[in-house]
């Protein structure tokens, strides 16, 4: 049985010394010990992690030039050889009871194959309620998804055969790899949800990726134009895709005038009228 429910945890980093420090001691700290903890550098500058090294020496540490998030994150999954995978990212951190919670959720349910929890967020040290369209609970959750990513990579404990299933986080995409990931997984299967909140993510640092990317929906579009092009969408969603990318399209389109970018609002106005005029798209 140890064997059978033995976990890796997977945590990229690039230059967060002192957040990868907070995050390897919250890890440290659970009731319930992972078998493996792998630690992604992602081409940080020279000798950033040296001291954490010493002081974390049961870590595996792996490194790869700066190649993004999602390639960092999928080499250290390729990497671990537990059949379960948390991951963590390296600015946020684990209540104690994180992972004993989650294990105890998969024993009571034998199907599942994916869980996640709530989770507190952090600003200036003071916990702050996040808005009401972002609950977790699994009522039309990949549907609401589509707007808004509601599933924290950092609360999530998967089974490897997740990844041969649905593939790994794309690469290609510079942010918002999580949005596409979850929406491909909620296509094939359920999630469960351990509601206590289990993690806690510190926001409002200065290299946090949604500070430091621009424009967030160009990747949650083409995550959109990727899951248009599969066959295997039922048409129902198929619907709720196109909606949704329409709308994103015109939020881009909107910016990109505001910004002076005229050839950007144009490319985004074509892409909005090829999938509003789409011969598959649904009369009103």
């Amino acid at each position: 049985m140890i064997g059978e429910m033995a976990i890796s945890v997977v945590i990229p980093s690039f230059n967060r010394e002192k957040l990868l420090g907070r995050a390897l001691a919250s890890v440290r700290g659970q009731s319930l010990q992972p078998q493996e903890i792998i630690v992604v550098d992602d081409g940080s500058k020279p000798g950033t992690l040296e001291k954490l090294k010493d002081v974390y020496s049961e870590v595996l540490w792996l490194h790869q030039h700066n190649q993004g998030v999602a390639a960092a994150r999928n080499l250290g999954i390729r990497k671990s050889k537990q059949p379960w995978i948390a991951l963590l990212d390296s600015d946020d951190e684990w209540e104690p009871e994180k992972l004993k919670l989650q294990m105890q959720f998969i024993h009571q349910h034998k199907d599942i194959r994916a869980v996640h929890t709530g989770e507190k967020w952090i600003r200036s040290g003071n916990e702050v309620i996040p808005p009401a369209y972002l609950d977790k609970s699994a009522e039309l959750l990949w549907e609401r998804s589509l707007a808004n990513c509601l599933i924290c990579p950092s609360s999530a404990l998967l089974h490897r055969s997740v990844f041969d299933e649905i593939g790994y986080f794309d690469e290609k995409l510079l942010a918002c790899e999580d949005y596409d990931f979850w929406l491909r997984l909620l296509i094939q299967m359920p999630i469960g949800l351990v509601e206590q909140k289990m993690v806690l993510k510190h926001g409002g640092h200065s290299d946090q990726l949604s500070t430091t990317t621009w424009g967030m929906d160009r990747f949650r579009v083409q995550a959109l134009q990727k899951l248009l092009d599969r066959k295997d969408i039922e048409e129902n969603r198929r619907t709720l895709l196109r909606e949704t990318l329409i709308r994103k399209c015109k939020i881009l389109e909107q910016g990109a005038h505001k910004r002076n970018k005229q050839e950007e609002a144009i490319s985004y106005a074509k892409l909005r009228e090829k999938y509003t005029t789409s011969p598959l798209m649904e009369t009103a």
